[in-house]
This record gives C-alpha cells, sequence and structure tokens, in this order.
C-alpha cells in the first residue's frame, strides 16, 4: 500500500515572493499553501525526467532545453555539473557531446556570445536574432530527432513556405 499521508515542510521565501504568493491566492480565492503547492507540483511535471536515473544522455536533452535555462540559472550549474547529470548514467549511444553541453550552460548568458559560439564551432549559422531558438533547434535535430526521423512540422515555417488554405498545409521543402 502506498502512503498518502501529506507531509508539511518549511520553505524560505523571500518577502516579494510572500507578497506575491498572498496576491495570487487572494485574487484566486484560495489558500497560500494552495498556490506553493500548485508552484511545486508545476515544477515537478516540468523536470520529471530528472527524477528517474534510468532517464540520461539525450534523453534528458528535452528537459534541459524547455527548462535549463532557469534550473542553470538558479543552480548556478556549470558544463561540468552538466555533463555529470546527463551523462553520468547513459550509454555511449546516448552521450551527449562535451561541446553541446557547454552551449546549454552557457543558454543563459548573453545571446550574442551564444551566437558566436554557436557559429564558431558547430557548422551551422545561428539566427542572431534568435539565438536562443537556433540552440534548442539544433540540440533537438541532433539529439531528440536525429536526422529528421519524427521531426514534427514547424507551423510557423508551414505557413511561411507552405499553402494553408483550406486547412491543407503543405512543408517546406
Amino acid at each position: 500500500m502506498v502512503d498518502q499521508r501529506k507531509q508539511a515542510i518549511s520553505i524560505r521565501l523571500g518577502e516579494n515572493d510572500v507578497r506575491n504568493v498572498k496576491r495570487i491566492a487572494k485574487r484566486l480565492g484560495v489558500r497560500d499553501s494552495d498556490i506553493i503547492r500548485y508552484a511545486v507540483k508545476s515544477m515537478l511535471g516540468r523536470i520529471a525526467p530528472l527524477c528517474d536515473e534510468a532517464i540520461a544522455g539525450r534523453n534528458l536533452v528535452p528537459v534541459l532545453i524547455e527548462s535549463g535555462d532557469e534550473l542553470i540559472r538558479y543552480f548556478e550549474l556549470d558544463s561540468y555539473r552538466l555533463e555529470s547529470i546527463i551523462n553520468e548514467h547513459a550509454g555511449d549511444e546516448l552521450r551527449v557531446e562535451r561541446d553541446d553541453i557547454a552551449l546549454l550552460a552557457m543558454g543563459g548568458l548573453r545571446d550574442q556570445y551564444l551566437v558566436m559560439r554557436m557559429n564558431q564551432g558547430h557548422g551551422m549559422l545561428a539566427d542572431a536574432a534568435l539565438p536562443t531558438r537556433s540552440l534548442r533547434n539544433y540540440l533537438y535535430d541532433k539529439y531528440v530527432y536525429r536526422s529528421g526521423e519524427n521531426k514534427p512540422v514547424d507551423s510557423k515555417q508551414v505557413q511561411a513556405d507552405g499553402d494553408s488554405r483550406n486547412g491543407v498545409q503543405r512543408p517546406a521543402a
């Protein structure tokens, strides 16, 4: 039988965070603790793959791309620590290259530096206007949709390059 009891925990929040929790709770007509539980459950849902040590290497790339910037900044993760988190339990076929982990770690840095680094060593031309999007696309293409397999059609690209009349969308060539 699984223990369903709830457990009280103590957390420290800054004055501004407490004030914002109270404002949101008041506006929604719920208790402060409901807002905090929602925030915790929401965060756990976003980074759930980190709970499972069997998920490693390229299989962690999506969670780190989607929420990694916040994780990296908040927990001050450098590329060495990220490499350990990503590749520690990964087999050779699932490992993420060190240069790509360094790019993930730099995701929170100034965009111009990220563009320069992506253009410099990876044989790809990053879009200076959208470096984070370029990094996201690069890592997804390399580790998630290897060689284009099972890659979903980008709806913005379809609208720009395709025909969307009558609900028919034609992918760009």
